[in-house]
């Protein structure tokens, strides 16, 4: 039976534990992800949103009264960040189902995501942040970029310093660029930002390019944007350069990937690959098979099949070619890789709810291409864990499984540092102290999956 709005908005706002009393995880195999270790048979203790104690199971005793998770051979690993997210605005409400957004933000909570920065803003988001801080929503804390800065919405330099003044007085975390902003404007738009202290991050504007992105110190570039048309010395005069620079990958000079991975780590950029949205919609899988994957249940139907749509015409585009798309996935594999050996800074996104992408469940396969490209196990989950505190500037209060930190944890029932994949094996979730155990989040999917 189809639930109604009334019935599932109880099992997304009312957290399962109250935080009065501590949650103990008992004989708990800890990843702390300060380096790469496991600690054998530990208990946690958390009160509150804190993680109070932990130390072998011998030596700590639980607290009266406590909430007690049996977690022997189970592993404890600090909670991830998806930072390329997007959050529904209201207009997709109107279309998609009023609690579109709430659905969306317990799906990041659901599979292990406490963290989640949203790259597509708007007014709504500065209160969806509070409400998800009160804990009035359950689902993982929010930054939020201000509304995007694009050709059409900031076309010119004045529109786009009224921006950026307006957004920082707002109270946004920082801004997004899109594409078809032109030098001039990003120019301004950096001096502006760079003036009132608001940081920016997204696209690589045609106009504006690497190496100016680059000497301009993005927060974030995100997509490997503006990498491959680097690589293929393209300019916006040369013709079309494809989805990210999708038409160029058979014209590349791969000689100069060492060189761009050392400049990004010298200007402190990070890089959001991705490479999941790329691997979805470029590569040349049947988009009714990609459509009928179990997590596509927790999304509207009418979602799935746009999604399905856009990929089938992508792959009907006189352009496509499968060959190509190959050389164009393992490129950006070359680049991940070369990124992470040069030093330079990889945070996990995904791009959700975006074309294949569910959100949360994107998360888990973008790790897996991270892994695909070369890196280990432990550093692909560093750019989801330890990397995002780093990036944000808070690694005193999270990315780590230490006394003292916030209790942003993921139980999983198999060691992701032995395989990457067993971060899709989920046996609960804790956001800042609120424990939602698998029973419990497969009672809300379950909930979610009937509302449509």
């Amino acid at each position: 039976m189809r639930l109604t709005v009334a019935l599932l908005a109880p099992l997304l706002t009312a957290p399962l534990q109250a935080q009065e009393r501590a949650v103990v995880f008992t004989n708990v195999r800890v990843i702390p992800m300060d380096r790469e270790r496991v600690l054998e048979d530990q208990t946690v203790v958390v009160r509150g949103d804190r993680i109070a104690e932990i130390g072998p199971a011998a030596a700590i005793r639980a607290p009266a009264n406590a909430v007690q998770v049996d977690a022997r051979g189970k592993y404890l690993i600090p909670g991830l960040g998806e930072m390329h997210a997007h959050v529904p605005v209201p207009q997709a409400e109107q279309q998609l189902g009023a609690g579109y957004a709430e659905r969306v933000v317990f799906l990041f909570l659901a599979n292990g995501v406490t963290t989640i920065r949203g790259m597509r803003g708007h007014p709504a988001h500065l209160v969806l942040r509070e409400r998800l801080r009160r804990h009035e929503l359950l689902g993982p804390r929010l930054y939020t970029a201000g509304p995007g800065f694009s050709g059409t919405s900031a076309p010119d330099p004045a529109t786009a310093r009224r921006m950026v003044l307006e957004q920082k007085a707002a109270g946004y975390d920082f801004l997004k660029i899109f594409p078809g902003l032109s030098r001039e404007t990003f120019d301004v738009l950096v001096r502006t930002a760079d003036s009132v202290g608001i940081r920016f991050a997204g696209h690589v504007p045609a106009a504006v390019g690497l190496d100016r992105a680059l000497a301009a110190r993005y927060a974030s570039i995100d997509h490997l944007d503006g990498y491959v048309e680097r690589l293929a010395g393209w300019s916006p005069d040369a013709g079309p350069e494809g989805f990210f620079g999708f038409l160029l990958a058979d014209r590349v000079d791969t000689t100069l990937i060492a060189e761009l991975a050392r400049r990004t780590r010298e200007a402190g950029v990070w890089n959001v690959p991705t490479q999941a949205l790329m691997d979805g919609f470029v590569s040349e899988q049947d988009p009714a098979v990609l459509g009928r994957r179990p997590a596509m249940h927790y999304l509207p139907p009418s979602l799935v099949t746009q999604w399905v749509q856009a990929k089938r015409n992508a792959l009907a585009d006189p352009t496509y070619n499968a060959a190509r798309a190959q050389r164009f996935i393992a490129l950006r594999g070359r680049l991940i890789k070369a990124l992470h050996d040069a030093g330079a800074l990889l945070i996990l996104g995904s791009d959700a709810p975006q074309v294949m992408n569910v959100p949360g469940f994107s998360v888990h396969r973008e790790l897996q291409t991270y892994v695909a490209a070369g890196l280990t196990p432990f550093d692909a989950l560093a750019t989801g864990t330890r990397n995002v505190a780093a990036y944000f500037g808070t690694t005193d209060s999270i990315g780590t499984v230490e006394r003292g930190k916030i209790a942003d944890l993921v139980l999983l029932d198999g060691n992701p540092l032995a395989d990457i994949t067993n971060t899709t094996r989920i046996s609960g979730v804790m956001a800042r102290g609120v424990w939602v155990s698998r029973a419990d989040i497969d009672r809300r999917l379950a909930a979610i999956a009937a509302s449509h």
